[in-house]
């Protein structure tokens, strides 16, 4: 899998009474920031601070407090079917209190939130039972092929989906899930190098910076705890794809990251935000919506998408076929799909949306954020990340003797 750290689980539940949090510590930043765009606060992950969300904000910022073992009170008390309770599993960036209150406020359900730190661990998590205590999830584009391939995903009404005609063209039957039958596209950006333009004597602009400066970079630079992604760079930086299935291809990638090893403080996907914005980290291979809000925070932060290529991801919503309340599950897709819902999330959380009702209700400022929305010069060279079949155990293999060297 990919991701082998084996954090703690929390929930986030609209009903304050209910939840089961793990404390954590929430910064100065955190709790005084303004964002240059819009106006609000947060970043994906950083809830509003407001009086009713403070613990929602220690909550959303533990990105380490993850779920990845089950947890039986939670996966039986979803099991019952209880039609006033939506069960989901996710990533850290999509929910917050405030919109888990409106969503309650206008349904009348209770939802209660788990949260995952990449698509492999989600999909353990699901093959070993937790299937049956989720009504949705947010697998990325790949993982809704494998998911799809191994039964994992209800066909998805169309008759029961309000708003599917404000999806931009290239979503409406996306290659990974054709007429969007299993899933509904929610998010996407990409992936690319969150960077101190102050410190650095240079800036990066393609993957091979990291290996001509890694003696600048060293222990002050990051990658992301992701195998397909980090693997993913590696190959691209080779001349070759991200979702490269030759063996020896792999392997070159591989070993290109055992040399880069040594001058890396961490594989890190979250929690690096502090140490950027203290200048202990200078390099931080990161998503477009992390980038985005660490430079509202300091404009000597900049993100660029390297040259030669990157990621270009797409995050969904889908109902698993042993989800206990299926009623509830397309009441929060259609409450996700409602323009003005989405405007607000691309507001706060600085994901780029696919909903192109929503997009005509952003700000300039926002429509016109090229890391937001990259010029199509810039995603021409980038590639959404594919099940790669029989290769997969091979970039397991690989993975684990590098993250576990």
């Amino acid at each position: 899998m990919a991701n082998h750290r084996k954090p703690s689980q929390f929930h986030q539940s609209s009903n304050p009474s209910s939840q089961n949090k793990v404390p954590c510590r929430s910064s100065p930043r955190q709790r005084n920031r303004a964002n240059a765009f819009s106006g609000g606060v947060g970043r994906r992950r950083f809830l509003q601070a407001s009086a009713a969300a403070v613990s929602g904000i220690a909550l959303s910022n533990c990105r380490q407090n993850l779920a990845t073992n089950s947890d039986s009170s939670t996966e039986s008390a979803a099991a019952s079917g209880d039609a006033n309770t939506l069960h989901i599993y996710t990533w850290a960036d999509y929910t917050t209190e405030e919109l888990i209150s409106q969503f309650t406020e206008k349904t009348g359900i209770d939802v209660v939130v788990d949260i995952y730190g990449d698509n492999e661990t989600m999909l353990a998590r699901l093959q070993a039972g937790g299937g049956d205590a989720y009504s949705i999830i947010y697998p990325s584009d790949y993982m809704v092929q494998e998911m799809v391939d191994l039964g994992m995903l209800m066909e998805l009404d169309a008759s029961r989906l309000q708003g599917m005609d404000n999806l931009n063209e290239k979503w409406q039957s996306p290659v990974y899930d054709p007429n969007n039958a299993h899933s509904v596209p929610f998010s996407w950006g990409t992936t690319g190098l969150i960077h101190n333009k102050e410190i650095l004597e240079t800036e990066p602009q393609d993957w091979d910076y990291l290996w001509e400066n890694s003696d600048q970079l060293s222990n002050r630079l990051t990658l992301l705890d992701d195998m397909r992604e980090t693997i993913g760079a590696a190959l691209k930086s080779l001349g070759y794809s991200y979702n490269s299935t030759d063996p020896s291809e792999i392997e070159a990638a591989y070993e290109r990251l055992v040399d880069l090893k040594p001058y890396l403080s961490n594989f890190m996907s979250y929690g690096f935000e502090d140490q950027i914005l203290g200048g202990d980290l200078i390099v931080v291979m990161g998503y477009s919506s992390d980038g985005i809000e660490v430079m509202v925070e300091d404009e000597n932060l900049d993100y660029v998408v390297p040259k030669s290529g990157s990621s270009l991801w797409t995050d969904t919503l889908a109902i698993p076929k042993s989800a206990p309340n299926v009623d509830a599950a397309y009441e929060w897709i259609n409450f996700m799909l409602e323009p003005e819902v989405t405007r607000a999330g691309v507001q706060d959380l600085y994901f780029s949306t696919p909903n192109k009702a929503a997009y005509e209700l952003l700000p300039d400022e926002l429509k016109n954020n090229t890391r937001l929305y990259p010029p199509e010069e810039v995603l021409a060279n980038c590639e959404g990340i594919a099940p790669v079949g029989d290769a997969t155990e091979l970039y397991e293999q690989y993975w684990t003797e590098l993250t576990s060297a």
